[in-house]
């Protein structure tokens, strides 16, 4: 069993900067993010593979936002730069133990909720213009 914590979300101006952090507990093969605007789907925007570091963007958020892990300190971070009011949503960490879960992504060219069983209580990014 996996259990993620959120944390560091809030509000900021457009083009400000935020971090989240994920703190993990259990082994997974690959961890992400996902948001979820109110009224809209639950979006995949990034994810990265724990065991070999590679890593995936969605196109809205490539050059802005970094994924990155800490191994020793079982956690995942999401450095966020340039943000604009359209990042705002719920940011949600997510975790699988599925070893194949990057080249499913890579397949699919687009994270989906299901490659991942593990998530999250979701963390609230404001970005205001």
């Amino acid at each position: 069993q996996v259990q993620l914590v959120e944390s560091g979300g809030g509000s900021v101006q457009a083009g400000g900067s935020l971090r989240l952090s994920c703190a993990a507990s259990g082994d997974t093969y690959c961890m992400g993010w996902f948001r979820q605007a109110p009224g809209k789907e639950r979006e995949g925007v990034a994810a990265i593979s724990t065991v070999g570091g590679s890593t995936y963007y969605t196109d809205s958020v490539k050059g802005r936002f970094t994924i990155s892990q800490d191994n020793a300190k079982s956690t995942l971070y999401l450095q966020m730069n340039n943000l604009k009011p359209e990042d705002t949503a719920m940011y949600y960490c997510a975790a699988t133990t599925k070893r194949a879960c990057m080249a499913i992504v890579r397949a699919l060219g687009v994270m989906k909720s299901a490659t991942f069983e593990y998530w999250g209580q979701g963390t609230q990014v404001t970005v205001s213009a």
